[in-house]
């Protein structure tokens, strides 16, 4: 099998060698969500970053990004899944992928389009200024909030304000969980500590809104490749109406402010959810990183 191993932080520099900036690419290959987010592992192997990341008991193989002989690369994927006993499933592919995958494997993979997974990717300008009459809700929505909350503060992320962008996320899972103490917050829960942990690390910007001493919302990203920022997490305590919109727009801003050359945020995925489906669009994306995922046909299936 392949010698895959957890990232640590010292891989960053590897990793960035081997995989390409372009803001088509998936959130879920951001060195960030590979570090924090489920148990996910990684080899980087004749010219290629590969992964095997396992969520909710799946396992799949993320489509291997670098340069070289990629039907090398996949052969060896599909025969390190045979030795596991698990199926093959190539992941967060687009459609280039699936036809590289097709051209290569004539026949052998079942193809299906993974919509839930799709990322939002948005103008650093537009979320920054929500401009025209498309944002003339959005603007309204902020300018209430600020109304009621004249006094509120939007303070960078850094170790003056770790504590309180904790207590908001704290207070936000405390929430969720009293209306419905059946959901699983588990592997976010570990995911937002180990970015906390790893902040400075794993080079997270973010801000804190305070509102009379009292923490309120908090935002953490960082840098998916040159022109794009990856939006991680993103949580405000109930009972604040606009917090969240008040949040995206001033993180916008400080982005805009401190990193000129980044035109994109990536606010990732819906994951099916029907109320932050329509969320995310109301915020009028420029475009989604469309995501496929293949499963080999092996020889006991039906066809």
């Amino acid at each position: 099998m392949i010698d895959f191993h957890r990232l640590t932080d010292a891989d960053l520099q590897k990793y960035l060698e081997y995989v390409p900036c372009c803001e088509q690419r998936g959130c879920e290959y951001s060195f960030t969500n590979l570090r924090i987010w489920g148990r996910q592992q990684a080899a980087f192997e004749d010219g290629f970053l590969i992964l095997f990341s396992q969520f909710d008991r799946s396992s799949v193989y993320p489509f291997p990004l670098g340069q070289g002989d990629i039907k090398a690369t996949l052969d060896k994927l599909i025969q390190d899944a045979r030795k596991r006993g698990i199926p093959f499933r190539l992941s967060s592919m687009n459609k280039t992928q699936c036809e590289i995958v097709e051209a290569l494997y004539p026949g052998k993979f079942q193809f299906h389009i993974d919509r839930d997974s799709f990322d939002y990717v948005y103008r650093t300008e537009d979320l920054a200024s929500l401009k025209g009459k498309r944002y003339q809700s959005k603007r309204n929505f902020v300018n209430r909030f600020h109304l009621n909350y004249p006094d509120c503060q939007f303070l960078p992320l850094d170790d003056s304000t770790m504590d309180a962008a904790k207590a908001v996320a704290e207070t936000w899972m405390a929430q969720r969980l009293e209306n419905d103490p059946l959901a699983d917050f588990h592997l976010e829960r570990i995911a937002l500590e180990r970015a906390f942990a790893h902040r400075e690390e794993l080079q997270l910007e973010g801000m804190v809104l305070v509102n009379e001493g009292q923490p309120i919302a908090m935002t953490m990203a960082s840098r998916l490749c040159g022109n794009t920022f990856d939006i991680h997490f993103e949580k405000a305590v109930a009972g604040y109406d606009g917090a969240y919109a008040a949040i995206n727009q001033a993180f916008a801003r400080y982005l805009q402010e401190k990193y000129p050359e980044v035109d994109y945020l990536n606010r990732e995925d819906d994951m099916g959810l029907e109320g932050l489906r329509k969320a995310k669009l109301s915020y009028h994306p420029d475009h989604l990183v469309e995501k496929y995922w293949a499963r080999l046909w092996e020889e006991d299936d039906e066809h």
